[in-house]
């Protein structure tokens, strides 16, 4: 990872429009950025569809970045996430809204002990790609909500959804998680009983 200094100069390079500059953010920091678009895609090929289109926000926008932190990079990093993940989100509206659920009530579900104990035992890219089965719509609240943090009322906000529909689709994607988590867990007590 380069130097807070050495981000600078490739950040002034960006803002100058530099294409080694351009070309040396993007290696930097794709690794990084595809790892944020993947938990709201199925596939590779979209994900990185939208870190392209990502990274072609951040280049027309790089002098609008402010490091809010001291440490340069971290700074960098969040400013990046928030792009890819915004981005991630135009491009769920883009091809997905249209096909999304109308108005699903508010019914919250209890999960049981189960998933949090299925998912304790499994790793990041096990995880990931739970995610990716599910449903566009449920795949995007569901990382907007859980890994990103926001809030229903935000989320209600950036997808153009009721507070209700984006509660709702949480709790779905919940249930579908812990669905495919007790299906996991059959299948290898079965593979076990068979051995």
């Amino acid at each position: 990872m380069p130097s807070g200094q050495q981000l600078t100069h490739i950040i002034e390079g960006c803002v100058k429009a530099k294409r080694e500059s351009q070309k040396e953010l993007y290696k930097i920091y794709y690794g990084f950025s595809m790892g944020i678009c993947m938990r709201y895609c199925k596939h590779k090929d979209e994900a990185v569809e939208i870190v392209n289109d990502g990274f072609l926000k951040i280049f027309k926008t790089v002098s609008n970045f402010i490091p809010k932190y001291e440490n340069y990079d971290a700074s960098l990093m969040g400013w990046i996430k928030k792009v890819m993940v915004f981005t991630a989100i135009d491009h769920y509206r883009k091809n997905y809204k249209q096909h999304a659920a109308v108005e699903l009530d508010a019914v919250h579900f209890e999960i049981t002990d189960t998933f949090e104990s299925s998912i304790d035992r499994m790793s990041y890219k096990e995880i990931i790609a739970l995610v990716q089965l599910l449903s566009p719509t449920y795949r995007t609240v569901f990382n907007l909500y859980v890994i990103d943090g926001y809030k229903h009322e935000e989320i209600s906000k950036k997808l153009n959804i009721s507070i209700g529909t984006s509660k709702s689709n949480l709790s779905k994607a919940r249930i579908n998680i812990q669905n495919m988590l007790k299906e996991t867990n059959i299948k290898l007590y079965e593979q076990r009983k068979a051995i």
